[in-house]
């Protein structure tokens, strides 16, 4: 019992991180809305957003099928997560230390919101916070006092890599879209001009904070 209340407390975090992706506008809603309200159209909204998403969805298995790759190495499991933890907190100080949007960002035209998506993704880190979560989930999977075979493991853990990665990213839009319809439909461009809020600070915090947890439970 108590093993399959971590994992659904594991799989929570990883729809919270996706929900928290959402709601933030720097993680491309407001594009949606802008696409809407430039073509005259509901459905340019949708399109973006499905843009949106797949752009994400490709930033979280390009972080999270390699980690799961390396858990083949079973006898090095453990340095594999302590080096990914480091490498959580390290991205979270980065960001703290440097608060400007990449300015690659600005460089992609608005019809490629996909290839704008991965780019954000990855330079927020946003698939990089999940893989903590992602070994944690790994650990919920059985494996005998020797590690399962090397098909099993391959099989189990690209099969959560995936589970965590479209979970993320189902949260991430449905919470963007949210925002962005409720925008465009009742609430308008100036209560987006008013109303507008930046996570990215909250955003660097918690990328130190999972880190930490991560090395704490390791140790």
């Amino acid at each position: 019992m108590a093993e399959i209340g971590t994992a659904a407390a594991l799989w929570g975090a990883v729809a919270a991180s996706g929900v928290y992706h959402g709601v933030n506008p720097a993680m491309g809603w407001p594009l949606a809305v802008s696409a809407a309200l430039m073509d005259r159209a509901q459905n340019s909204l949708w399109k973006a957003l499905l843009a949106l998403a797949g752009g994400h969805l490709a930033a979280m298995a390009a972080i999270l099928f390699p980690f799961s790759a390396l858990l083949l190495l079973a006898e090095w499991q453990h340095e594999i997560q302590t080096g990914a933890a480091w490498l959580v907190i390290a991205l979270g100080l980065y960001l703290l230390w440097n608060r400007r949007h990449p300015r690659i960002l600005a460089r992609v035209p608005p019809t490629r919101l996909a290839l704008w998506s991965f780019l954000a993704a990855m330079a927020h880190g946003a698939g990089l916070m999940l893989v903590p979560i992602y070994l944690g989930l790994c650990r919920t999977v059985e494996t005998d006092a020797g590690h399962a075979a090397a098909g099993t493991l391959i099989g189990g853990n690209a099969g959560i890599a995936a589970l965590v990665a479209v979970l993320h990213t189902l949260a991430m839009t449905a919470a963007g879209g949210a925002l962005a319809f409720g925008v465009y439909r009742w609430l308008g461009l100036k209560f987006l001009s008013r109303s507008w809020f930046n996570l990215d600070l909250i955003w660097a915090l918690s990328l130190v904070l999972v880190g930490a947890i991560a090395l704490l439970t390791l140790h």
